[in-house]
């Protein structure tokens, strides 16, 4: 099996090999190509290019078109009629150009006939900076050149070493990227003062060039290694001594050494001769990390120094810690009796430190004499709660292993207790990206008694919160400025506080500031609408610390009515850090409203917040109807006060009245109205003969009424004004009480009224003299009864008080001390139209007919 899979493959590789022969043999057998005077040529000749057909290869003889063209790559450069053309090319760049020749027997057909390629280089340049070196006293000596520009042609570079006794060395290499040669041989220190003599010779198709010889000695090329086994040592555990010793080769002269703190880009210098792998060094700094290094040479002005050895690291002893701690102090109320202390002091640099450093606090009673707590922390601060009473003193200092510092002692007083000493207008104003600047103007009358201020910042989280680091500058009582760098970001808010401090007395004043500020990226957001008593209580969460963009200067309140297009309104809040609640009075009852909040800074405002709805419940401000109301109810007492008002509203509501509530009145045969209404005694027996037919008969006879021609007619009154509503229904329209003498419902027995006066008056003459298209408010008031009933065909009156003549105005006294009373229709007077009656002749009732519409209030 394996030797017919070797068989196959090697059948395929004769196939394959064929095909390129025959490929070869094919791509001229129509012609040639030739190129003189070479096909390689340097930058800048000339080259002539000629193409000639072999016999019978060219187009049919029936063709008119037989053209040879001439391509240099894609572009045609020569076109010629015939069997051969010939071109002279110029200007050809480095590097290979193709020049191929093709047959055109028709406009659409080419056909290839042969091509050439030319090779266009350079003559190479003189090799520069030749220099060799042997790395350590048993290394191998390497060459390196440089080799100048690129030949594009196929270079040849050779190495020569020729040393004492007609020595020679030779290597070589190949590639236009040869510049440096390792000879593989080793000089040794017995020679170190004979004379070694280098050459590069660098040789292609076009020419060749020779390097300038390089003559040195061992000692001039060989460089040392670098050292190694780096050790450090501490003598009593101190760092006031520390020995750094090493290895180097046997022939090495000199060291230099460098050294600094792994926290540093400086490097501290140490040049040592003859040291033999050994230096002390005396001025360390305790516990610090340090990187040391060291490099070593063999002759002091010939050869080079070696590479620098690998970085050795470690930490120097510790030492007694010098300096003071800064410590400040935060005082806070919890409740009645108790307080909390918060205490924060500043790492001692590490020269200061000069070891692990751990803190020593202590809290004293002053006023006890004892000592109340002690604790030993690694942290910067610590928080204790106390009881508010008595003077208290805190003592802190910094120790490690080999002692502690001296120790800070402050006294614990209200920094804020003494409000002369508060500084006045107090600024705070970005200096940059990264820096704030805070200044103040000393208190107007304690400004001498100031012996230093204090500046302390934070950042400002919503809610009030003290999660994050307290920072604190030192001020002298000179200065009203100072510069914050530390601790400072863009688009933060940070709460400022600056102390004037008087021995155990102190006076503060606060403001908030930002290095650079934008509008904020989001709104609050709404948690809770509460209704309270005459409004509702808004309360929501703050912006996120990294979406404030700088310190919030207010918040905006929105709201507007649900589904509707009026007015949205606002109201702007000062900002305050807690608590986040705002209380508004603007929101009616039992109206829908979509509230929503942003944010502002000194740089804009923020996108909205969550939108929320909310519908005050409970009645609505009855004051807000009853003013109104009342009013009205006043402007309308005082129209209808009036007489003019009164009859021009009783017209009004008469001329609205629907017709449709028209309806007859009974006929009067039926009625009480006979009842009332007697005319004269001697008709008492007529009428009462006529009720009896009324009251027995279905269908009455039709009643003939004689015409009167007295000039009085009998007023009847009631005897006593209770009889007229005791155990009667009311039946009909009820007139007043002053000007008339009887109510149309349930009249008491004609047999109880009495006659007060004999006159007789025509009674249909007054409402004969109306014409049809006259109305009730053109009658006089005196001229009517008062008590009338009128219909759509005529007037009955209802009253029996006597009409006044024309002559002589009749006027009752008891009528002028009562108040009149005008009776206001609320049916329509033109409905009413007078009775047309001539003197002379008989009114049957039958002819009588009342409406509904008649009644008069």
């Amino acid at each position: 099996m394996a030797h017919a899979v070797r068989a196959c493959s090697l059948a395929l590789v004769f196939v394959i090999l064929l095909l390129f022969v025959k490929a070869k043999i094919d791509e001229c057998q129509r012609g040639n190509v030739t190129v003189k005077p070479s096909r390689l040529i340097s930058l800048g000749s000339s080259v002539n290019i000629s193409c000639s057909l072999k016999p019978k290869q060219g187009c049919s003889p029936y063709s008119s078109f037989n053209q040879l063209i001439l391509y240099q790559f894609k572009n045609r450069i020569h076109i010629q009629h015939g069997d051969s053309l010939s071109s002279q090319v110029t200007g050809l760049s480095l590097g290979t150009t193709v020049f191929v020749c093709k047959l055109a027997c028709s406009k659409s057909t080419e056909i290839r006939i042969c091509g050439a390629d030319v090779l266009v280089g350079v003559v190479p340049e003189q090799p520069q900076n030749l220099s060799c070196i042997q790395n350590g006293e048993h290394g191998t000596v390497t060459c390196t050149w440089e080799r100048g520009r690129n030949t594009h042609l196929f270079t040849t570079y050779t190495l020569q070493l020729n040393g004492p006794k007609n020595l020679t060395w030779q290597k070589q290499c190949n590639g236009n990227y040869c510049d440096r040669l390792n000879l593989g041989i080793n000089l040794i220190p017995e020679s170190s003062e004979s004379n070694y003599t280098a050459k590069v010779m660098a040789v292609n198709k076009l020419g060749s060039a020779s390097s300038f010889p390089s003559v040195f000695t061992f000692l001039d090329i060989v460089r040392p290694l670098p050292p190694w086994d780096i050790r450090i040592r501490f003598v009593n555990d101190s760092v006031r001594r520390c020995i750094l010793q090493w290895k180097d080769e046997e022939l090495v002269q000199f060291n230099r050494l460098r050294y600094r703190p792994v926290n540093s880009t400086f490097w501290n210098m140490v040049n040592a001769t003859n040291v033999k792998g050994r230096h002390d060094l005396l001025d360390l700094m305790p516990f610090a990390m340090y990187e040391f290094q060291i490099s070593s040479k063999i002759h002091l002005y010939k050869g080079s120094w070696s590479n620098w050895s690998e970085s050795l690291r470690t930490q120097t002893p510790e030492e007694e810690p010098t300096g003071m701690l800064d410590v400040w102090y935060m005082k806070q109320h919890i409740d009645y009796n108790t307080q909390q202390i918060s205490l924060f002091w500043k790492n001692l640099n590490v020269s200061e430190a000069r070891g692990k450093i751990h803190y020593w606090v202590s809290l004293h009673e002053v006023t006890g004499g004892k000592t109340t707590l002690q604790n030993i922390t690694e942290n910067t601060s610590w928080t204790w709660i106390i009881p508010r009473t008595g003077n208290w003193t805190v003592t802190v200092s910094a120790a490690n292993s080999k002692g502690s510092s001296l120790p800070t002692r402050i006294n614990i007083t209200d920094l804020c207790g003494a409000e002369l000493l508060a500084p006045h207008q107090v600024s705070a104003s970005p200096e940059g990206l990264d820096n704030i600047m805070v200044s103040w103007e000393p208190p107007a009358k304690t400004a001498p008694a100031v012996q230093e201020y204090v500046v302390e910042w934070r950042e400002l989280h919503p809610g009030g919160s003290t999660e994050s680091p307290l920072n604190w500058l030192r001020s002298p009582p000179y200065n009203m400025s100072t510069l914050i760098s530390e601790n400072i970001k863009p688009y933060i808010c940070y709460e400022f506080h600056v102390y004037a401090l008087s021995g155990d007395q102190g006076g503060c004043s606060s403001i908030r500031g930002d290095a650079k500020h934008k509008a904020p990226l989001n709104g609050p957001h709404i948690n809770a609408i509460t209704a309270e008593k005459g409004g509702v209580l808004i309360s929501w969460h703050g912006i996120p610390a990294q979406e404030q963009m700088g310190c919030i200067l207010r918040y905006r309140i929105y709201w507007r009515e649900q589904n509707s297009d009026s007015q949205t309104h606002l109201c702007e809040i000062p900002y305050r850090a807690s608590p986040n609640s705002h209380h508004i009075t603007s929101l009616q009852p039992r109206v829908t409203y979509i509230l929503w909040m942003t944010a502002l800074t000194a740089a804009g405002e923020s996108p909205q917040g969550n939108e929320r709805e909310f519908c005050l419940q409970g009645k609505a401000d009855w004051i807000a109807y009853l003013a109104p109301s009342i009013c009205i109810a006043v402007i309308t007492v005082g129209i209808f006060s009036t007489r003019f008002f009164r009859q021009k509203a009783a017209a009004l509501l008469s001329a609205l009245s629907p017709q449709c509530c028209s309806r007859e009145i009974p006929d009067p045969a039926n009625s009480m109205w006979v009842k009332k209404c007697p005319i004269a005694e001697e008709k008492m027996v007529h009428l009462d003969r006529l009720l009896t037919a009324w009251s027995t008969s279905e269908e009455p006879e039709p009643l003939v009424i004689n015409e009167v021609l007295n000039k009085g007619i009998p007023v009847i009154r009631p005897t006593h004004r209770s009889n007229w509503s005791e155990g009667q229904e009311v039946q009909g329209h009820c007139t007043s009480e002053e000007d008339t003498g009887y109510c149309a419902s349930s009249p008491p027995h004609p047999r109880a009224l009495t006659t007060e006066t004999q006159q007789q008056v025509d009674l249909y003459k007054v409402l004969g003299c109306r014409g049809p298209d006259s109305k009730l408010g053109n009658v006089p008031l005196k001229a009517l009864p008062v008590d009338y009933l009128p219909t759509q065909e005529g007037y009955l009156p209802c009253n029996t008080d006597p009409l006044p003549s024309q002559e002589e105005p009749i006027i009752d006294p008891l009528e002028e001390l009562q108040p009149q009373h005008i009776s206001l229709s609320i049916f329509p007077s033109s409905s009413l139209h007078p009775l047309n009656y001539s003197f002379g002749k008989k009114l049957t009732l039958d002819q009588l007919k009342m409406g509904c519409d008649s009644f008069m209030l």
